[in-house]
């Protein structure tokens, strides 16, 4: 799927510390526990707790963040509808990566059970 030029600069610029305490609200709102949150994005990234509140700190951008990041080989078996895109058909690397996460926290919320979140080939 095509995204817009603009689309995938503005995702690019926006700050992971921006968009990170939606990220806890949302799963805590549905009951999820924040070290929760933290496994998921660890398993896409490789960031620990530590890690993620300097970058958090160092207010890097979306584009720094995943530049930074170990990608999780299985992250391609992230598949579906997330903000109105199939991820998997996302054509922007950068703007795919930030959907793969945005995917992942969603599945959190909605109580998928963490085995299922954390995929394997």
């Amino acid at each position: 799927m095509n995204t817009t030029t603009e689309h995938n600069e503005r995702i690019a610029k926006m700050t992971f510390a921006s968009v990170y305490p939606h990220y806890v609200a949302k799963v805590e709102k549905k009951g999820r526990k924040i070290e929760e949150l933290h496994q998921v994005i660890e398993w896409l990234t490789g960031f620990d707790a530590g890690k993620l509140q300097e970058l958090i700190a160092g207010k890097v951008t979306f584009d720094t963040f995943f530049k930074k990041a170990r990608l999780n080989p299985d992250a391609s078996l992230i598949t579906g509808v997330i903000c109105g895109y199939r991820v998997e058909e996302i054509d922007n690397p950068l703007t795919q990566k930030v959907r793969y996460l945005d995917k992942l926290v969603d599945e959190l919320a909605k109580g998928k059970k963490m085995e299922k979140i954390l995929r394997k080939a």
